[in-house]
């Protein structure tokens, strides 16, 4: 197995968790968005975005965090679990009209057409247990559903993370605590899927407990 390379099995073994962790825990992150999701919804509406695709919603903290600040939401996710909590969520606070969902995973291309969207947002979903070719492949998605001028925030781990390095190694950055495999980011992956883009920031900062070291990236397709 090559750096680029992964494991097929590893990607059944993540689905399976994270329904198994969404069944166990729902609303397991609370009803509060992320720090980046607040973010997000200020540059987004800075630039004039109107809708918005969020890769890896789970259970819909950041989805309907969006939908409340008048965004019309796709909410993508590869748990059914998650996305029938989010469902449910968007129904009890009236938000049903503005928040859509999309069993999807994103390995694979994704169902929506060229040019269709003005943001697209994903939270620690580009560092889950993805292989740099197909986090590489993703971002093409990206450019591709996005119309001139749209806009890309996203976060992911990075190498100073204190997971980093430890537990179980799948190869290609990629370490495995408690049953979740990370890909951890360094600052060329970055760059790299930053090549054709206005890059306008890859911000450090730090989340939760341990705690998460991780960069949030927003960069901008030409107009």
């Amino acid at each position: 197995m090559t750096g680029h390379e992964q494991d097929p099995a590893l990607a059944e073994i993540q689905r399976e968790h994270w329904q198994d962790t969404y069944a166990a825990h729902p609303g397991m992150y609370g009803e509060q968005p992320s720090a980046p999701a607040v973010h997000a919804a200020e540059v987004f509406r800075a630039a004039g975005a109107r809708d918005v695709l969020e890769l890896g919603a789970g259970h819909g903290r950041d989805a309907l965090h969006f939908a409340r600040q008048g965004f019309t939401v796709q909410a993508a996710d590869f748990s059914p679990t998650g996305l029938t909590q989010l469902r449910s969520a968007a129904q009890s606070m009236g938000l049903g009209g503005q928040v859509t969902t999309l069993e999807h995973d994103v390995r694979e291309p994704l169902p929506l057409p060229d040019a269709s969207l003005d943001a697209v947002f994903a939270h620690m979903l580009l560092c889950m247990a993805l292989s740099t070719k197909e986090i590489q492949a993703l971002a093409g998605e990206v450019r591709r559903v996005l119309r001139p001028g749209g806009t890309f925030l996203y976060t992911v781990r990075h190498t100073g993370d204190a997971h980093y390095g430890n537990g179980v190694a799948h190869g290609d950055g990629i370490f495995e605590h408690g049953g979740f495999a990370v890909h951890f980011f360094d600052r060329g992956l970055v760059d790299a899927l930053a090549d054709g883009w206005d890059l306008r920031e890859a911000h450090a900062f730090e989340e939760g407990e341990l705690p998460r070291r991780l960069w949030r990236v927003t960069q901008s397709l030409p107009r």
